[in-house]
C-alpha cells in the first residue's frame, strides 16, 4: 500500500455534468466484495489492509467478526484520513464455533462434514470509518444469515468442492454459485450478506456518515 495520502475530493464527470466526490475505498482486496460494491456505481478504490485475522481466545464469532471489520478500516484509514472506508469480515457461527476460510481442499472437506445437516449463521460485520484516532467518525452494524445445510454424502462434498472450489469462501460455500445445491434453507434479509458484504446495511453506515450513495452513483474520473 502507498504512504502517500490522496486528495478527499476528486472532480468526477457524469454526461457534461461534473461534481466533488468524497473518496470510497473499500480495505479488501476480496473479489467478491469488490464486485458487489461496484454494484453500486460509485467510484472507488480497493486497499489490502494487513489485518491479522486469528481469532482471540475465547472470542466469540459475533466479536471476531466486529473487530476484524473495524480493525481493516482503521488500518487503511491511517494513510487516507479523510476518505471514507469500508471494512468488513465474515465467520460462519456452527452453534457457538467460529470457522473461517478453509485455504485448502482438505479443511475445507472437514468443515462442510462438520456442517452437514446443521443450521449456521454467517455473520458479516461492516465498518464505516472516516478519519484516525479519537476524531473518527465510526459506524458499525452486524448482518446475519441462517443456513442449514443438507445431509450431505462424503462423496458429494468433495465433488462440490473440486468444481467451485471455495476454498476463500468462509464456510467453504458459495452461495452464489454452485454450493446453492449444498442448501436447504437460506433465512436473510439482504441477499447480498452471504456473498460477503451486506449493501444495505453498507448503504445505511455509509449515510449516516454522509455519503449518500444514490448522490455519486454513475459518475467516472
Amino acid at each position: 500500500m502507498s504512504l502517500i495520502n490522496v486528495a478527499f475530493n476528486f472532480i468526477f464527470t457524469h454526461g457534461h455534468a461534473s461534481m466533488l466526490i468524497p473518496q470510497l475505498i473499500l480495505a479488501s482486496t476480496s473479489p467478491y466484495r469488490k464486485e458487489l460494491v461496484s454494484r453500486l456505481r460509485v467510484p472507488f478504490s480497493c486497499y489490502a489492509p494487513a489485518v491479522d485475522e486469528t481469532a482471540l481466545s475465547n472470542e466469540t464469532p459475533v466479536n471476531l467478526a466486529k473487530r476484524l471489520a473495524l480493525a481493516k478500516a482503521h488500518a487503511v484509514a491511517q494513510y487516507y484520513p479523510s476518505a471514507f472506508i469500508i471494512g468488513s469480515d465474515q465467520v460462519l457461527d456452527l452453534q457457538g464455533e467460529a470457522l473461517g476460510k478453509p485455504h485448502t481442499h482438505d479443511n475445507a472437506v472437514a468443515m462442510l462434514q462438520k456442517m452437514r445437516g446443521k443450521t449456521m449463521q454467517f455473520i458479516t460485520a461492516v465498518a464505516v470509518v472516516q478519519g484516525i484516532g479519537n476524531t473518527a467518525n465510526i459506524r458499525t452494524g452486524i448482518s446475519v444469515v441462517d443456513v442449514k445445510i443438507k445431509l450431505l454424502s462424503d462423496a458429494a462434498i468433495n465433488h462440490y468442492l473440486r468444481l467451485d472450489t471455495p476454498y476463500d469462501c468462509a464456510g467453504s460455500c458459495k452461495s452464489e454459485t454452485l454450493g446453492i445445491a449444498l442448501c436447504e434453507y437460506i433465512h436473510s434479509d439482504d441477499p447480498t450478506s452471504q456473498i460477503g458484504l451486506p449493501l444495505i446495511l453498507t448503504v445505511k453506515l455509509l449515510s449516516e456518515l454522509g455519503y449518500n450513495v444514490l448522490d455519486y452513483a454513475g459518475y467516472t474520473v
